[in-house]
């Protein structure tokens, strides 16, 4: 991976040998030494924050994965009512006006049921966004909190 960029003094490394598990910049800048400035503190803050997106994502994904099962469970029954509707239709008779009310009454009670399968799919993603925003939330709020002490901290 080497390409000659005058302006990108990392443009002749290949990034994809570096192990970044070996990476620390705890350990890297723990040593640091700012006047009025608390390095370890700041680590810690940003670790939390890390943690608080990782367990929103978590809770985003678990949300997402209950939706998409819910969705094949609605797959699954919309196929077994078309099964049972093609017999229904099938059954009826010839007659054309018991057929077009058989017709209207299963496609009314289709439209209900697509609502009723609508509506709880919206409340399950709501419920999810609701949870992983309150995470987000709560970091925030604590981060503030963490803040507000640092400021009004006496400096040593």
């Amino acid at each position: 991976m080497s390409t000659n960029n005058p302006f990108n003094p990392f443009a002749s490394m290949d990034f994809s040998k570096f192990d970044f598990s070996k990476f620390d910049v705890s350990k890297m800048l723990g040593d640091v030494k700012i006047p009025g400035f608390d390095m370890k503190g700041m680590m810690d803050a940003q670790r939390k924050n890390i943690e608080a997106l990782t367990a929103a994502n978590q809770a985003a994904v678990q949300g997402m994965q209950a939706v998409a099962q819910r969705q094949a469970e609605i797959l699954s029954q919309a196929m077994s009512e078309v099964s049972s509707v093609a017999q229904q239709l099938a059954s009826a008779g010839s007659n054309p006006q018991e057929m077009t009310t058989k017709q209207a009454e299963l496609a009314r009670k289709a439209f209900e049921h697509a609502l009723a399968n609508m509506r709880e799919l919206a409340e399950m993603v709501s419920k999810s966004n609701t949870e992983a925003f309150a995470i987000i939330n709560k970091r925030v709020t604590e981060s503030l909190q963490e803040l507000k002490g640092l400021v009004s901290a006496p400096t040593k």
